[in-house]
């Protein structure tokens, strides 16, 4: 880690301190620098929960990255800036899928003098913010989110009424990274998995969060959301470039496949005649 070289990619500078402000600081800074973003899973690129090769691929080639590579690099950077960080167990969906969704989603611990602090980077498009681990409803990018005490071991994160997944449980206990890494390879392999089946990319913006999931861009402010559908290889390359600010050469060879998973899911949707 060059932690140099990691904030000049966020587009920061300078000494950093380990306080609120800088984790706040820091935390925006990443989410409108590097976007989330699944394409080596959709391409069957190996990606790793593996340090190293994330700062390589985020930071030294421009790349931007899922939840194990987001958080894990936010933690690594957080760590050399002087905070007491600890990997954490996040589990998107676990409201209405249980546990079989446990360690896929990756969440850091956050220990300051405020009191503890969940920052997450790598939910997609969620709080630009770290958040409070208190209780109650809160307001992130003028956007609302409320958070939930379970029981002793779990909280649940609801997301806003225009997002992606609608909620996430977490567990502050240290991740076992052992199962981390079996559950990232389970998700970037197994055909069934939702990262396989579909393209998923975020970028937040000054005034909300753009996105896209398969052919549909969905751009979200406080005031609401619209959204579009990509028509060709090269609208989505070019979403890619003038929005995500991300570049790959083999990016226009995923439309048959974004295509065929659209109407398939379009399919679901429509009622069925009995």
């Amino acid at each position: 880690m060059d932690i140099e070289t990691y904030l000049k990619r966020i587009g920061l500078s300078g000494p950093q301190s380990p306080t609120l402000d800088t984790l706040k600081r820091v935390h925006a800074a990443h989410l409108r620098a590097i976007p989330y973003e699944n394409l080596d899973v959709q391409f069957g690129r190996p990606v790793t929960i593996e340090r190293p090769a994330i700062y390589d691929k985020i930071v030294n080639r421009g790349r931007g990255g899922w939840c194990y590579e987001m958080n894990g690099l936010l933690g690594w950077a957080l760590d050399e800036l002087g905070f007491k960080v600890t990997r954490a167990t996040g589990a998107v969906m676990r409201e209405l899928v249980g546990d079989t969704t446990l360690r896929n989603h990756l969440v850091l611990k956050v220990e300051l003098d405020e009191g503890l602090y969940l920052a997450d980077v790598g939910f997609g498009d969620g709080p630009i913010e770290p958040i409070h681990i208190v209780e109650g409803d809160f307001t992130s990018g003028g956007l609302p989110f409320s958070l939930t005490r379970l029981n002793s071991d779990w909280w649940r994160l609801r997301n806003h009424p225009y997002g992606g997944a609608p909620s996430f449980d977490f567990n502050l206990a240290p991740v076992d990274e052992a199962l981390l890494a079996a559950k990232c390879d389970e998700q970037q392999f197994s055909p069934d998995s939702h990262f396989v089946l579909n393209l998923f990319c975020f970028r937040f913006r000054e005034n909300g969060v753009v996105g896209v999931r398969g052919r549909v861009v969905r751009r979200v402010t406080p005031d609401g959301y619209n959204d579009r559908i990509l028509n060709s290889a090269d609208e989505l390359v070019r979403f890619f470039d003038e929005e995500l600010d991300l570049r790959d050469p083999e990016l226009a060879s995923l439309w048959p496949k974004i295509c065929a998973r659209h109407d398939v899911v379009m399919a679901a949707q429509l009622p069925k005649i009995s």
